[in-house]
């Protein structure tokens, strides 16, 4: 990827800067650990005490990690000091990580001025060659866009739908509960759960395989296959439509162009996506593809349907018997679906 370093760095961090995390905090070596919140501020990483107090503000570019590849993670302010910082959730520690890598690379280097010709040539280039044909443009950047650079958009989006439709959900039990359901849906363990107070009543999938349900549909169902079939019906869509795919017609042209040449979105093309994901439901699959991968998972789509859509006005109308049952066995036990329920009560 091609493009000017400094603009990368503050794309990398914009998308970022809404998006936070617990942790927990030492001030020092003989300090006792806290718990806090953690965000991202201008160029510093922000430690606040749960009531919203300023503890700390950390230079991004001074941070180092202390256990690489271990989770949770640990991060120092720089060499020297004895504060400590522990992070469990990895959406934060990725960023951490991308944020700091970014804003080393673009430190000045020799040759900046001959590369950046170079990258704003091929850059014009490329948009010549491309300009009538979207469509190709769109399908050559989902084609080269990696997993990682996925991940980092789908944080930069959860970001800004907790900033529309409120923090993500985190009480302990509630939150131990919801990965147990998760590891029941995606049992490769690709797939992650979130939960936003004022989430719609459809399920949302953000690239990196995020699916984001609401507290509502949970808190008003009488078991846990009623947010389950929400959850795979997103995830079931995302074979045929690529949630990529969805922000970049939302996106258009000239953000397409340059996360293909620069390897980063306009934050504005962000916000917009998530503005729209909770207003408009996605397509739904077809009732075959949905069917297969319900009774894949033991759940009935015909029952589900019937639950959730009884006109018929999203999934149609169910041909034939509709099950009594929903589930062949339960997703959760009573305790553990009883603490999904309080998720957002902590």
């Amino acid at each position: 990827m091609i493009g000017g370093k400094e603009v990368r760095a503050v794309t990398a961090l914009s998308q970022y800067q809404r998006l936070e995390s617990g942790g927990l905090w030492r001030a020092d070596s003989d300090a006792e650990e806290r718990e806090v919140f953690v965000s991202f501020g201008d160029a510093t990483l922000v430690i606040a005490a749960p009531d919203g107090r300023p503890l700390a503000h950390w230079s991004l570019p001074a941070i180092e990690r202390q256990n690489p590849g271990t989770r949770p993670a640990l991060f120092t302010p720089g060499p020297d000091s004895g504060e400590v910082l522990q992070i469990e959730e990895a959406l934060m520690i990725d960023a951490i990580e991308r944020v700091r890598k970014v804003l080393a690379r673009s430190r000045p280097r020799r040759g900046r001025l001959r590369y950046l010709g170079l990258g704003t040539f091929l850059a014009v280039l490329l948009a010549v060659v491309v300009f009538w044909l979207p469509g190709a443009l769109q399908r050559q950047t989902l084609a080269v866009v990696p997993l990682a650079k996925r991940l980092e958009i789908g944080a930069s989006l959860l970001g800004n739908l907790q900033r529309l439709a409120g923090a993500s959900c985190r009480d302990p039990l509630g939150s131990q509960a919801l990965i147990t359901l998760q590891e029941r849906l995606f049992s490769d363990g690709d797939g992650r759960l979130v939960v936003l107070p004022e989430a719609p009543d459809f399920g949302i999938i953000l690239p990196g395989r995020i699916v984001i349900l609401s507290a509502e549909m949970i808190e008003a169902s009488e078991e846990a296959a009623i947010p389950a079939g929400h959850a795979l019906t997103a995830w079931i869509a995302r074979q045929d439509d690529d949630p990529m795919e969805a922000l970049l017609k939302d996106a258009g042209l000239g953000a397409t162009l340059t996360l293909l040449t620069t390897g980063d979105l306009p934050p504005g093309a962000i916000e917009d996506h998530a503005a729209h994901l909770l207003v408009e439901p996605p397509p739904a699959p077809p009732r075959a593809e949905l069917a297969a991968g319900f009774e894949a998972e033991g759940l009935s789509f015909a029952a589900w349907a019937a639950a959730v859509d009884p006109e018929g006005a999203r999934f149609g109308t169910n041909p034939g018997p509709i099950p009594e049952t929903l589930t062949r066995v339960p997703l959760l036990t009573d305790s553990d679906w009883i603490a999904l329920k309080g998720i957002c009560q902590g």
